[in-house]
C-alpha cells in the first residue's frame, strides 16, 4: 500500500519512475559518452523512462540527477519544465522521498521504491549498468549494447507485470 501522504499510486510511481522514456527517447540524439564514471563516486544526469505493461499502462518520465552509491546516495527528480518534482535520499540505516513540504521515511531505499512504484527497481544492478557493467538480476534483462551512447535499457520479465526501464544520460554528468 502506497503511505506517501497526499499521492495516489500512480502519483507516488511517478516520483521515482518518472524515471524510466519510450518513443520520446528514441528520438534524441546523445553524443558518445567519455569514460565510463567510477561507481566507487558516481553522478548520472538524464533522462529516464518506465513503462509498466498492465491495464492500463503506466508510463512515467523525468529528468535526473542521481548521486551517490547504491549504499548512500540522492535522486532528484525534475519535470519537463525543469521544476523539483521530487527527491530521494538514502543511507544504509533510512531512505526518505520528499516532495515539496512533505517527507516520508522508511527503513530502506528497497521498501521506498516498492511503497511507490509496486515493484522493486534493482538499485545496485542500475548502477552498475550506468557504468557499463551488465550485472544480472532474476527477472530483468538489461541491454548495454548503446551504453557508450549514453543509452542503457531493461526489461522486467518476471514478477510481472512486465516493465521497461531506458535511461538516456547526459553527456557530461552534472
Amino acid at each position: 500500500m502506497n503511505d506517501f501522504p497526499g499521492l495516489n499510486r500512480r502519483q507516488a510511481a511517478s516520483l521515482l519512475t518518472v524515471p524510466l522514456l519510450g518513443a520520446t527517447l528514441a528520438g534524441c540524439a546523445t553524443p558518445p559518452r567519455p569514460a565510463t564514471p567510477d561507481v566507487a563516486a558516481s553522478t548520472w544526469s538524464g533522462r529516464l523512462s518506465l513503462t509498466v505493461d498492465q491495464e492500463p499502462p503506466q508510463s512515467f518520465f523525468a529528468s535526473f540527477l542521481l548521486k551517490g552509491t547504491p549504499r548512500q546516495g540522492t535522486l532528484d527528480l525534475y519535470s519537463p519544465l525543469g521544476s523539483t518534482v521530487a527527491q530521494v535520499r538514502w543511507s544504509p540505516t533510512e531512505a526518505i522521498a520528499q516532495q515539496g513540504k512533505m517527507a516520508r521515511e522508511y527503513p530502506s531505499l528497497d521498501d521506498l521504491i516498492i511503497d511507490l512504484t509496486g515493484a522493486n527497481v534493482p538499485v545496485p544492478a542500475l548502477f552498475d549498468w550506468l557504468a557499463g557493467r551488465n550485472t544480472s538480476v532474476p527477472g530483468w534483462q538489461p541491454d548495454l549494447s548503446r551504453q557508450p551512447e549514453g543509452r542503457i535499457s531493461a526489461r522486467r520479465l518476471q514478477p510481472l507485470p512486465t516493465a521497461r526501464l531506458q535511461v538516456v544520460l547526459d553527456q557530461n554528468p552534472a
